[in-house]
């Protein structure tokens, strides 16, 4: 067991655990975090994405001591705290997720894209974007990547 500090949405978070337990465990069992969702557990679905320092990381294979103290860490808990973020109000307004198990680390793809290409293309998307949605919203999420876009310049205005 090891103590560590993590700055998770803004807030130090002190944790004694496992070292090499993954961080999505950390998040969910230790923090009680249940935002970020499990799935496949090697990393490929994406259902576990956060934000490390602002990308996007597959929190079920990353070891907790892989992370630093300094690093910011972002669930979706912490995209905003009243719904405000453009990916949010994206998704509500188009009502993107069916069943939405993975629409967690779906927007936390997104928001991490929008981070990086403000104006991103739809190849940026295909490439970047590459969590599995099983009910097969894709067309969704990328209208939604989109419309957060326009949203995102809107308020820039």
């Amino acid at each position: 067991m090891a103590k560590l500090n993590l700055n998770v949405n803004g807030v130090t978070k002190a944790v004694d655990v496992d070292p090499s337990m993954p961080l999505l465990w950390v998040l969910r069992e230790t923090l009680g975090m249940t935002g970020t969702k499990y799935s496949c557990g090697i990393a490929q679905c994406g259902a576990c994405t956060v934000h490390l320092d602002g990308q996007p990381i597959r929190s079920c294979v990353l070891p907790v001591s892989a992370v630093s103290e300094s690093t910011k860490i972002t669930t979706i808990e912490g995209l905003s705290e009243d719904l405000s973020h453009p990916v949010q109000k994206a998704w509500a307004q188009l009502d993107v997720p069916q069943c939405g198990y993975c629409q967690p680390g779906m927007m936390m793809a997104a928001a991490g894209l929008l981070n990086s290409k403000p104006n991103a293309t739809d190849a940026d998307i295909d490439r970047e974007v590459t969590n599995i949605c099983r009910c097969g919203t894709f067309q969704r999420v990328r209208e939604g990547i989109h419309l957060a876009q326009d949203i995102m310049k809107s308020t820039k205005a």
